[in-house]
Formats: C-alpha cells, structure tokens, sequence
C-alpha cells in the first residue's frame, strides 16, 4: 500500500484560510454564547482538552461509572407505565415488549395492587421516583415474600418536592426517608432509596450549570441531614440516585452527565468515601420542557436527539417521553415508538456495544470540563448561601432560574432559537395534541414554586387565539404585496410567510406589483387589516415610502408592515407603518399585535 502524507497546517494557516473564505470576517464571529455562559468555538484542538482520566471506573469517572462500560452494564430500557389495569400482566406485556425493568408512576391505585407483584418480575430492577408515596411503597414491597430479590431504585428527593410545590416538608421527608433506609437494610439491601431529582428544575427552564449545581447541592443535603440520623456515609452514597432530564443541545447534554459524575467525585472524596464506590449512578429522561402540542410527531425526533444523548453520556436508566406527552395521554402507538426509540439505539446502532464513545473529543472534554469549574462555583455560592434548602426558602434559586427561562422566552421570541413546527417551519394544516394545562399548586405555597412547563407555550397560546378566531369568522391572512418580478421579492415573501406562520396566520400574495395603482387596488379588493411590503431595498428606494404614503391615505385603517430592515427608518415611520419585520424582530409580539387588531375587528 502506498504511502500518504499530508502537509502539516498551522492553526494560524486555517484561521487565515477560514477568514478568506469567510469575505473578511474574523473567526471570533462565529464564537457563541451559550445560556451557562461557556464560549463555543469553531475549532477545537488537543491544546483545548486538559489531561484526564483514560479509564472509565476511575476518578474522576466523567468516562463511566463502569470499567466496561454497556458491555457488561447495560443501560435499563425504563419506559414508565401508567397502571390502570393488572399490575403484573402490564409489566410482563412491556417486558415482552423491550422494557428492563418496573418503572411504572405511583397511586393510591398502584398502591393497593403492590401486593399482588408476582416473583418473576423480581429479576427486573425498579426504577421509581415515588414522591410523596415513598414510604407507604417501600412497605409494601418489604412485605412481599421475596423483597430480598428486589432490586434498583425507588427513591424520593423532599427538596425536589419542595421546589416543585413550595411546601416545606423537608423535616418529615427526612425522618421518613431514614425510616425507609435504615428498615430497607435488610430487608431490601440491593434497593437505592435515596433520590437527587433535578427535573423540576429543568422543566422550570434551568440550564445545564444550573442543574448539575443543584443536584450536587442536594445530594450533599440529603446526606448532612440523614447523617444526623446515624447513618454512615458510606451507607448513604451507595443508596443515591440521581435523576436528570435530557434536554435539546445534544453536546451540552451529553457532557452534563460526564461532568455530574466528575463533581459528585469530587464530593464523596472529599467525605473520604473510598474510589471503587464514588460511581454515579444515573437515571434519565427525555425533556418535557422541549415537546410541542402542534407538529407533535417532531417530538419523536426530538426525543431521539435526547435519547441518544444520554445514552453517550453514560446512563443506567432511561426513559424516553411519547410524542403526545404534552396531551397528558399516551397511547399504545405513543409508547411504542417511544420505547423502539431505545431498543434501536440499543440494538440497530450497537450503541450497547461501547464504552464511553465521546471520550477523548476535545470538543466534550473541553465542555465537560467548562461545565464542572462553572457548577462547582455556583454549588460554592449556594453552599455560602446555607445550601439548597435555604436558597429555595429564599426564592434566590428560583430567580436564578427565572432569568435562564426569560432568556430562553426571548430566544424563541426572537426566533434566534428554532422550534421546529412551532416558531419556524410551520405547518399551518397541521393538527395539534389537545391542550392540557399542568396541574398547578393545588394548596398554598410557603415558598415560590418554581413554574413548570413546556418552552413552546407562548407560540401555543397564539395558535389557539388564532383557531377561536378563526371560529368565530375571522379571516387569519395577511396580504403580501409582492413589488416587481418573483426574483425581486421571493427571499422576503418567503420570510414573511415563515414570520406569519406561528400564528396561524396564512400570507395572501398580491399579483406583481409595479405601480402604486397595482397595490392600492389589491388592498381594495382583499380587504385585509394588514398588510406587509415585500420588495428588494432598491424598490424601497424608488417607490416604496411613496407607496406606504398612499395606501395610509387610502386606507387609514390598515396595519402596513415591511419585510426587510430599509434605509431612511425614520422616513417610513413618518408615513405611518406599523414596523418593520426582519431576521432581528420579536417574532411573538408582533403576531400577538396582529391578532389582537384581528379580534378588535370582530366588534368593528
């Protein structure tokens, strides 16, 4: 076989090279902030990757918590069931399905059907988050005449509990967790019963610095509190679990989970906890937070995304969310494909067949790294603060939090941040799941909850004032007044349509337009409330203002956009048009405008 060789380049030749081609622009340009505050660039080089560890199952664990990672530990398919009919024959019909193993949400119903669990499903691992059933289920399950075989986890987090309801039960919640540990000993020694659940921060809109701070906060809480007790550290690190969702930026995700494991090392070396036990043990779930009630089949990719991102990131549960989640109803179609989702990673894509395959990415490294200086700073700040249950006593967390979602908001607002089939790429015959609000505090907060919810809401409740609108006679369109031949408008006739679409709202084209007699008979005969200018910068040059001028005069009621950003603002302004709508507009206060004059117009 022949030779090859290649010349060696300078990261000065690429930077050189890329800025050529780039028409003079710097390669800092395509530098990115991301919502923890880390810098993405370009390129990443060997030089960006600090030395590491080479093997999984060693401090400080960012490459697994296994030597062999899958290959002998495999991630559980933890796809969780609603109980509604025989508790056994639903477990065995999703095993027989792909499931491995009892995950299933708590009742008052499920409670009363524990006793029936037969020993077969015993060979499975429980993955529960039992919330405040916790105590009640782990008796009965102590009751079964085979408890020993059990094993997993069923575990509860009160601070979770606490930030999700603003009710303070974390005393109770501790005196009954360590009731639940210390008689689940023996009778139940291979069961995990302790849980760090950072989902309801994620669903509040927190990022990824954010949660891994947090989970880390809470797990050094519940083992203070529960030490207290008398219960060894050892005990308790071997009982925890942590539970993450998974969200849209796949990279960032993905090194969330390798940095969780790096700075819950860091903790339990500092408590003097012996290596081979300092392993993270991860439960994950696709992202509520990311799914969508129209276009909701793009959940199933989504949920995809999320899931294969976990699944590098090196979990031992999963659970990937149906598409219809959102509806609050899945169905047997919805599970399906949800749990196929795994079974192809698992299966199809080998992915059980490797061992932490992002190790060594200078890229993941580099943010893995980024990711626990930044948590560990703010888990400082939080511990200065009295911990975690003192920062939500004092709403300073769920401010925190409340500023990451408001610059999310702004993002999709924006629509600097896609959703796709929500703020971009709409489809306007598509079908919607039905709306399904999230039940709220249902009692009297002592602290602030933090608000659980889904990102694309506020474009929803647009798609909804739109269809009542609709409903009730209202014409949702928008005339376009397309200025010359198909060439000179198309890119922002295109962009109009697109900018419209969120809303429900369908842009009508007007013939070419090359005269200001053409335009004003087109609003004539459409008769719209609104309209948007879409011509090249030249036509806005020559005639545009003029013609803006004209048809206000004709139609002094009518709302007049302009797609693009013009020179001479102020001019147009003067005129009398509502704004300007380009690649920097608020996308959802714009269509709010619009539908709101549309339903000032029913009473008109």
């Amino acid at each position: 076989m022949r030779e090859q060789s290649f010349p060696k380049v300078s990261i000065k030749n690429w930077v050189e090279k890329s800025e050529q081609s780039m028409k003079g622009k710097k390669i800092e340009s395509l530098e990115k902030d991301t919502y923890e505050q880390i810098r993405l660039k370009p390129l990443y080089m060997q030089n960006d990757q600090e030395e590491v560890s080479q093997f999984p199952a060693q401090s400080d664990f960012r490459r697994g918590a296994y030597s062999l990672g899958y290959l002998s530990n495999q991630w559980k398919v933890a796809q969780k069931l609603t109980i509604d009919k025989n508790l056994n024959e639903q477990l065995y019909k999703a095993i027989s399905k792909g499931q491995t193993a009892l995950s299933f949400e708590i009742n008052e119903s499920v409670l009363a059907k524990v006793e029936e669990l037969e020993e077969e499903l015993l060979r499975y691992p429980f993955s529960i988050n039992a919330k405040e059933y916790h105590h009640e289920f782990l008796k009965k399950i102590q009751s079964l005449p085979h408890s020993g075989k059990c094993y997993g986890y069923i575990g509860i987090d009160p601070v979770a509990l606490l930030a999700e309801k603003g009710i303070d039960r974390i005393e109770e919640g501790y005196q009954q967790m360590f009731e639940a540990i210390n008689n689940s000993l023996t009778s139940l020694p291979r069961i995990r019963t302790i849980l760090v659940d950072t989902v309801p921060y994620h669903n509040g809109g927190a990022h990824a610095v954010q949660e891994l701070a947090i989970a880390i906060s809470t797990g050094v809480q519940h083992i203070e509190k529960l030490a207290e007790f008398g219960l060894s550290i050892k005990t308790l690190v071997s009982k925890i679990v942590f539970q993450f969702s998974i969200g849209a930026n796949f990279f960032m995700e993905l090194a969330k989970l390798r940095a969780a494991r790096v700075l819950w090392d860091m903790v339990t070396k500092a408590y003097g906890v012996d290596e081979e036990e300092r392993g993270m043990i991860i439960s994950a779930t696709t992202s509520r937070f990311t799914k969508t009630l129209y276009d909701p089949y793009v959940n199933m990719l989504r949920a995809g995304s999320e899931a294969f991102a976990a699944v590098l990131g090196g979990i031992q549960y999963l659970h990937v969310s149906p598409f219809n989640e959102p509806e609050g109803k899945e169905t047997a179609f919805s599970d399906r494909i949800a749990r196929n989702t795994q079974l192809i990673l698992r299966d199809e894509s080998h992915l059980a067949k490797t061992i932490d395959p992002a190790g060594g990415s200078w890229y993941v490294e580099s943010l893995t790294t980024e990711l626990v200086e930044k948590a560990w700073e703010l888990f400082l700040a939080i511990d200065e603060k009295g911990g975690i249950v003192e920062v939500l006593k004092q709403g300073w967390i769920q401010t925190e939090i409340a500023k990451v979602r408001k610059r999310r908001e702004e993002a999709i607002a924006t629509r600097q941040q896609a959703i796709v089939g929500t703020n971009k790429y709409v489809d306007l015959q598509g079908e919607s799941l039905k709306n399904v609000q999230v039940s709220g505090v249902q009692h009297r907060a002592e602290f602030p909850p933090i608000p659980q919810g889904r990102l694309s809401e506020s474009y929803e409740e647009l798609r909804f004032s739109a269809q009542k609108l609709k409903k009730q006679g209202v014409d949702l369109a928008v005339g376009l007044l397309t200025l010359g031949e198909l060439k000179s408008h198309k890119l922002r006739t295109d962009f109009a349509n697109g900018f419209l679409a969120p809303a429900g709202i369908e842009g009508k084209m007007s013939t070419e337009i090359h005269a200001i007699t053409h335009a004003l008979e087109f609003v004539r005969e459409t008769g719209y409330k609104h309209y948007c200018l879409c011509g090249s910068n030249e036509q806005y040059a020559s005639f545009g203002i003029e013609l803006a001028q004209n048809i206000k005069t004709a139609f002094p009621r009518v709302h007049l956009y302009v797609v693009g950003l013009p020179e001479e603002r102020e001019s147009w302004e003067k005129v009398g048009i509502a704004g300007f709508i380009h690649l920097k507009s608020n996308c959802y206060q714009t269509l709010a405008t619009i539908l709101a004059d549309l339903e000032v117009g029913i009473d008109d």
